[in-house]
């Protein structure tokens, strides 16, 4: 987790849990190939600074966003919620959910786990206006692997099968 700030806000990231705080630094560090993160967050006031790298962090899913939350003035509360597992996802206009889950170096238990969780709060989501059923495919994959049609029964907090076990 790296948090692009400097002056106070270095200093409330660095008691919130941060691992690389700075700016010049970590830029340097980015454009020599070395990225040793895989969140970041960064306050307004350093943006225009990561330019140099946006090439770089960009097409990784790395570069803060103001839309995302990654880019902000309370610098203590994403660190806390990036740490604690904060889970972005996107949808697409058909209503298509991309989110990341997990890692191809996790443990079938922590996938399962994360599964468990975005389902709960992705269901959560659901508008009260919206009738009928919410969730109509799921499918899993690494980024370049093959992917694997989901049961809908296993994977829908609305099912009495939500997560069991069948095998």
């Amino acid at each position: 987790m790296a948090a692009f700030c400097q002056g106070d806000d270095a200093e409330v990231a660095k008691e919130a849990g941060a691992d690389l705080i700075g700016v010049e630094e970590i830029i340097d560090d980015i454009l020599k190939g070395n990225i040793a993160f895989d969140r970041c967050i960064a306050t307004p006031d350093v943006m225009p600074k990561l330019g140099k790298v946006a090439r770089v962090l960009g097409p990784r899913g790395l570069m803060p966003n103001p839309k995302l939350g990654t880019v902000t003035k309370d610098v203590a509360k994403m660190v806390a919620e990036l740490k604690g597992g904060m889970v972005q996802f996107r949808t697409e206009k058909t209503g298509i959910v991309h989110a990341g889950i997990g890692k191809v170096s996790f443990k079938a238990e922590h996938l399962e786990d994360n599964v468990r969780a975005f389902m709960v709060a992705l269901t959560g989501l659901k508008p009260d206006e919206f009738k009928g059923s919410f969730l109509k495919a799921a499918h899993m994959t690494s980024t370049m692997g093959k992917g694997y049609k989901l049961d809908l029964a296993n994977i829908d907090p609305a099912n009495s099968r939500f997560m069991l076990k069948d095998y």
